[in-house]
C-alpha cells in the first residue's frame, strides 16, 4: 500500500511550489546529473509507505552524511551515455569491416557524426565504470546493513566479466576504432541492460548524496522511524525550512493524546507550525532527513491537511460548501485507511460563529473517537476546547502565545499548553487606524 496524499496537501505544503518562489522539492533539487533530477522527482511523487523502505533510504543518507562524500562523477559524461544507450538501432553498430579508409580520414577530420556520438559514449561509459571502482576502493566501509547492501549490488554491477578491459583505458578520452567495435557491441547490444542497472544505482548515489549534504547545510537530522500501528509522533525542535531564523518547536502525539486542539491569536504562528509538522512528516516518509533536531514517528498509511483550502467557484461552492465537501472526504479516507494524519486550520471558517462552533465541537469529537490517528486542529472558538476538555481524555490542547507590550503584540512562536484566550484583532485594527481611516479622520501612514 502506498503512502496517502492529495493534491490538496501538496498545496498546501508547497511541496512542489504550483507557482511559488519557493517549494521543498526546490531546497533538494541540486543533484549533479539529470537522471538524478528525474529519480529525485519520482521520491516525492511516491513517499514510502513501509518501515523496511524508509529505513532502508534513511540509512543510507544518514552514511553520507556522517562521512560527507561528494558524488565522485562528473556530471556531463551521462548525457552522452544516455543518448548512446538509447539509441540501440542494430544498423549503427560499430562493425570491423567498416573500418575502411574513409572512414579512418572522416574520423581524423572529426566528420564523421554518427562514429562520434558511439565513441562519447563509448568513452563515458568507460569513465564511468573506473571512477565508480575507486570510489568504491577508497570509501569508508559501514556497519549499517542498508549501505553496505547498496555498495554491494554497485559491486556486483561493476565485476562483470564482460567488461573488465575497462581498466586498461582508464584515463583516456580516446579509443582506438577496432577496440570501439568490441566496447559499443558489449555496452550497447548484449550488457545494456545491466548498464543501465548500473546507472540507476548512480543516479541513487547521486540523490543520496545531495540530499545528505543540504540536510548538514541546514540542520536537519535522520528521522527514527517505529512500526505502524502505535501512533507515535514526536518531535524536537522542529522549524519550517523556508524561515530564515526559526523557532523550534517540541511536539509530541501517541495512542493516548492523539488529537492536537491548537489555539491562538492571528499571526501567532498557527499556520506555520502546521505546516511545520506536515513537512517533516512527508519528508520523513520520503526517507529523507527532516527540518528538526529529533524525529521518531510510527509510520503511517498517508497524511491529508486543509490549511489554504480555496472557493471552487467554477462549480458554485462557497468557502463553507468547499470546507464541508473537503471534511467529507477526509472522513471517508479516515474510514477506508488506518493510520491517517489529518491536519485542519480553523475549522468552518466559511460560516457564521453559532454554526463553526457546533460544526467544531462535533467534529473534534468525533475525530477523537479514532484512535488509529492522528488529528490536529486550529481555531478561534476557544469555547470549543473548553467543552473538548470535559468530555474527552485524548485531547492535548497546545497554544501559541501573544505578549503585549502596550497596545503592541509580540509574538513568541513558542508552543505552550493549555487554550489561550488571546484575542487582540480590535488592537491590531486600532493600531492600523483602520476606523480612523474609514471616518476620513486618520492619514495614509
Amino acid at each position: 500500500m502506498s503512502f496517502k496524499i492529495d493534491k490538496q496537501t501538496l498545496n498546501d505544503l508547497a511541496i512542489f511550489g504550483t507557482g511559488r518562489s519557493q517549494s521543498i522539492y526546490e531546497i533538494f533539487n541540486r543533484t549533479r546529473t539529470r537522471g538524478g533530477g528525474r529519480l529525485l522527482e519520482e521520491m516525492f511523487q511516491y513517499p514510502l509507505s513501509t518501515l523496511e523502505e524508509i529505513n532502508s533510504r534513511g540509512e543510507i543518507i544518514g552514511h553520507y552524511m556522517k562521512n560527507g562524500d561528494e558524488f565522485p562523477f562528473p556530471g556531463s559524461i551521462f548525457d552522452a551515455i544516455e543518448f548512446y544507450l538509447d539509441n540501440t538501432d542494430s544498423r549503427s553498430q560499430l562493425k570491423r569491416e567498416d573500418n575502411t579508409l574513409g572512414r579512418r580520414v572522416k574520423d581524423m577530420m572529426g566528420t564523421d557524426t554518427e562514429y562520434m556520438w558511439i565513441h562519447n559514449g563509448i568513452v563515458g561509459c568507460l569513465e564511468m565504470l573506473n571512477t565508480l571502482e575507486g570510489f568504491l576502493e577508497t570509501s569508508p566501509a559501514s556497519e549499517n546493513k542498508n549501505m553496505a547492501g547498496f555498495a554491494k549490488e554497485l559491486c556486483v554491477l561493476l565485476r562483470n566479466d564482460r567488461w573488465q578491459w575497462f581498466r586498461q583505458e582508464k584515463g583516456k578520452k580516446k579509443v582506438s576504432r577496432e577496440r570501439a567495435v568490441e566496447y559499443d557491441r558489449v555496452f550497447r547490444f548484449e550488457e545494456r541492460d545491466k548498464l543501465r542497472k548500473l546507472l540507476y544505482h548512480i543516479y541513487q548515489l547521486d540523490v543520496y548524496m545531495t540530499v545528505a549534504a543540504i540536510s548538514r547545510e541546514r540542520g536537519f537530522v535522520r528521522a527514527k522511524a517505529l512500526s505502524p500501528g502505535k501512533n507515535v509522533l514526536k518531535l524536537k525542535g522542529l522549524f519550517h525550512p523556508f524561515l530564515e531564523h526559526p523557532v523550534g518547536n517540541d511536539i509530541e502525539v501517541d495512542k493516548d493524546s492523539n488529537l492536537l486542539f491548537l489555539t491562538g491569536a492571528n499571526m501567532a504562528g498557527k499556520s506555520t507550525f502546521m505546516k511545520s509538522f506536515a513537512i517533516s512528516l512527508f519528508l520523513a516518509h520520503v526517507g529523507f532527513p527532516v527540518p528538526a533536531r529529533e524525529m521518531e514517528f510510527s509510520v503511517r498509511g498517508g497524511m491529508f491537511t486543509t490549511i489554504n483550502l480555496p472557493d471552487n467557484l467554477n462549480m458554485g461552492y462557497s468557502h463553507f460548501y468547499a470546507e464541508v465537501l473537503r471534511l467529507k472526504r477526509v472522513a471517508q479516507e479516515v474510514r477506508q485507511t488506518p493510520n491517517l494524519v489529518i491536519i485542519f486550520d480553523e475549522l468552518f471558517r466559511g460560516t457564521n460563529v453559532k454554526d463553526a462552533y457546533d460544526a467544531t465541537l462535533a467534529v473534534s469529537e468525533a475525530f477523537s473517537e479514532i484512535r488509529n490517528c492522528a488529528f490536529m486542529i486550529s481555531t478561534h472558538i476557544i469555547e470549543v476546547g473548553e467543552v473538548l476538555k470535559e468530555r474527552c481524555s485524548n485531547i492535548k490542547f497546545i497554544y501559541l502565545p501573544t505578549i503585549m507590550e502596550g497596545n503592541k503584540p509580540v509574538y513568541t512562536y513558542r508552543l505552550a499548553s493549555g487554550i489561550t484566550n488571546d484575542r487582540h484583532g480590535m488592537i491590531i485594527i486600532n493600531n492600523e487606524r483602520i476606523i480612523e481611516i474609514i471616518e476620513g479622520k486618520g492619514g495614509n501612514s
